[in-house]
């Protein structure tokens, strides 16, 4: 048998991917073929218990079948126009996403990177035109440890050392100051200041809550001094937290929504920034834009995405299984995990670093039928789709309380 015929098949597709896809990730080595609900089936036929839902943008589950559905139809009929024509999907869909988010308007875009880059430019236009910052002068305060993309205006203002090594010259016009720290922001507020950026739980970062009087003093703050209040809610969104939006947990409406990955119903990029009138109403033709940005596909998918969103049962689960899956991962607090963290269906949790690295234990679940993805150091982050059971979460748990034994034990 030579060496070529003993490879498997996922030794031949990790190996193909190797040499000729750009090596920007370091993915756990598990390559899948199919997927359903909550499961990933690999190309040997292993099924996995999927705990990232990748990176929120799976909320409603793999291959949900009203949304599937909605594609089937939609493919049927017409894909791709470009803004340069209208759609009949276009319209309906940013009426519905505007009146979830009770704004006006609904600027349509494709990745999540993307509506935090069109929400920068709206709020330094939005600057110049409404609030008189002189052109050029404008800022933009954002938080540390944020996580917004890796577009070199964001990376710009990141605190992520691997993210911007090397990619200089950097963007101006930001400031940072430390997440969940509102007397930091007040203090970084001059009259050049148009917009205050923030995740309202850190996803990135290990899902990082901020004390309870932070996002309603940033929204006080904005509102005093005539400041737009920017959420990224791209990850922290569209039901993950038991709520809507994130923000809804503080009683807090930002100007300016952003919003991405769940939006697609995990099928199609999709995103968008939503607010009033009055901010969005400084774009005018030609001043940005985007081929596939609110395509008849995507916006099919988006609005039938936020008709599942209005009957409120993905938010539901998120709030009643989350309950169940940080009680039992806060009962592993002493055996090997130091602290846990999030809200809903979306935890972060600190592993001994004594045990190993966040991708040690990531494999060591991996091998018992669990995905999850570390983040900085050991810090695993559980987000499954919204559609996972008591029973799945009850198992998961187990499975990585069996890993921390075994570990602490050699």
């Amino acid at each position: 048998m030579t060496v070529v015929d003993a490879l498997t098949a996922t030794d031949e597709a990790i190996a193909v991917e190797d040499r000729h896809v750009a090596h920007n990730y370091a993915p756990l080595p598990v390559v899948a073929a199919s997927a359903d609900g909550a499961w990933i089936t690999d190309v040997e036929g292993r099924r996995y218990l999927d705990c990232l839902a990748a990176y929120s943008a799976v909320n409603f589950g793999h291959r949900h079948p009203e949304i599937i559905a909605t594609a089937h139809a939609q493919l049927d009929a017409v894909t791709l126009v470009s803004r340069a024509f209208r759609s009949d999907k276009l319209g309906p869909f940013c009426a519905a996403l505007a009146a979830l988010c009770g704004k006006d308007m609904v600027l349509p875009m494709n990745s999540g990177a993307e509506a935090v880059e069109s929400g920068i430019k709206v709020a330094r236009k939005w600057g110049t035109d409404v609030k008189g910052v002189s052109a050029g002068d404008a800022n933009i305060i954002v938080a540390r440890n944020n996580f917004h993309g890796r577009t070199t205006t964001i990376i710009s203002f990141s605190d992520d050392d691997t993210a911007r090594r090397g990619f200089g010259p950097y963007t101006p016009g930001f400031r940072s100051v430390p997440f969940g720290d509102a007397d930091a922001l007040t203090e970084a507020i001059d009259e050049n200041t148009v917009a205050v950026l923030l995740e309202p739980i850190q996803g990135e970062a290990g899902i990082i809550v901020p004390p309870d009087d932070y996002l309603p003093r940033v929204r006080a703050l904005c509102s005093e001094r005539n400041v737009l209040m920017i959420a990224d809610e791209i990850q922290s969104g569209l039901a993950r937290t038991g709520r809507t939006f994130a923000c809804e947990h503080w009683g807090v409406v930002p100007d300016i929504y952003l919003l991405g990955k769940a939006l697609g119903g995990g099928v199609v990029p999709l995103s968008a920034v939503v607010a009033d009138r009055d901010v969005l109403g400084v774009l005018h033709p030609g001043e940005h834009g985007s081929t596939f940005g609110g395509n008849p596909l995507a916006a099919a998918i988006g609005a039938k995405v936020v008709e599942i969103l209005g009957r409120g049962e993905f938010q539901a689960r998120a709030a009643e299984l989350g309950d169940r899956l940080h009680r039992h991962l806060r009962g592993l607090i002493g055996r090997g995990v130091i602290e846990v963290r999030g809200k809903g269906l979306w935890a972060g949790v600190d592993v001994d670093p004594v045990l190993g690295t966040g991708k040690e234990i990531c494999l060591k679940l991996a091998e018992r039928g669990v995905l999850v993805k570390d983040t900085h150091g050991s810090t695993l982050r559980f987000a499954p789709p919204l559609v996972i059971t008591a029973e799945e979460i009850d198992w998961a748990v187990s499975q990585f309380a069996d890993v921390l034994a075994e570990t602490g034990t050699h």
